[in-house]
């Protein structure tokens, strides 16, 4: 067994603010994929405006934020907010999803591409290879915060964490880490200069992750609220199936369709 590290999770406290670790690994991806995002488009000499960029991330981080909130509350615990809708603005009690980001971020950028008259696909194909940076440093948030771990186990790099009971579990945190946020990230950005169709870049993502998520929920410990769905999936596994389908239908559509 490995101790957990017990970081505390406040990096530092003015008064009743406080900078947190989450919260700075979040502001570092955003950054990194900006950055990223803005190299590619100069070497690649893709003909879209610095500003729209800006503008862009504006209506991506909305979007995610909004569709992880709702997606939150309708996949993982509607009963609970239908009973108290108020707490559905309660954001500061935790409780955002993956999938439900996603969605949201797809339509913020939908709905941008149609307003500044460009191609989603190609949009789509530079900002997804970078996601993976900021969905890898969020896992990290959560090990910080010994949130989101995994299923009690024997392993010898089992942890006990804090709020998880008195057995060792796996730090299934880490595993999304290096396989959300590492490897996927390693793999697209190799990828990203290969003479591909616009849109396979994009529909890799929603494969990969998706089959990276649906592992590594068999180690992580189901939603209490949720359990097994069909005595067999988590809601993680169920969503990322859906993730996966989605992929491999862009991926067929896309490789059929001409340049």
């Amino acid at each position: 067994m490995i101790p957990f590290p017990n970081i505390d999770p406040i990096i530092i406290k003015i008064g009743p603010l406080s900078v947190r670790w989450y919260g700075v690994m979040y502001l570092i991806g955003f950054a990194a994929s900006y950055l990223l995002v803005k190299y590619q488009i100069k070497k690649k000499k893709i003909a879209v405006g610095m500003k729209d960029i800006d503008s862009l991330y504006s209506f991506l981080i909305f979007g995610l934020i909004i569709g992880a909130r709702l997606g939150y509350v309708i996949f993982y615990n509607l009963s609970d907010y239908l009973r108290n809708p108020l707490e559905i603005f309660a954001v500061w009690h935790g409780g955002m999803s993956f999938h439900g980001g996603l969605i949201g971020a797809v339509a913020a950028g939908v709905i941008f591409s149609v307003k500044k008259r460009l191609d989603f696909w190609v949009l789509s194909d530079i900002v997804i290879v970078t996601a993976p940076i900021g969905l890898g440093l969020g896992r990290l948030g959560n090990f910080i915060n010994g949130e989101l771990y995994g299923r009690v186990t024997d392993i010898p790099w089992g942890m006990v964490f804090p709020d998880g009971g008195h057995l060792p579990r796996h730090p299934s945190q880490l595993y999304e880490f290096l396989l959300e946020g590492v490897t996927l990230f390693a793999v697209l950005w190799f990828l990203k200069d290969r003479d591909l169709k616009t849109g396979i870049i994009t529909s890799l993502f929603l494969i990969l992750y998706g089959l990276f998520r649906f592992v590594v929920e068999l180690f992580r410990e189901p939603d209490p609220q949720l359990g097994l769905i069909l005595s067999s999936f988590t809601m993680g596994q169920m969503l990322s199936a859906v993730m996966i389908l989605f992929g491999v239908g862009i991926l067929f559509y896309k490789s059929k369709k001409a340049i």
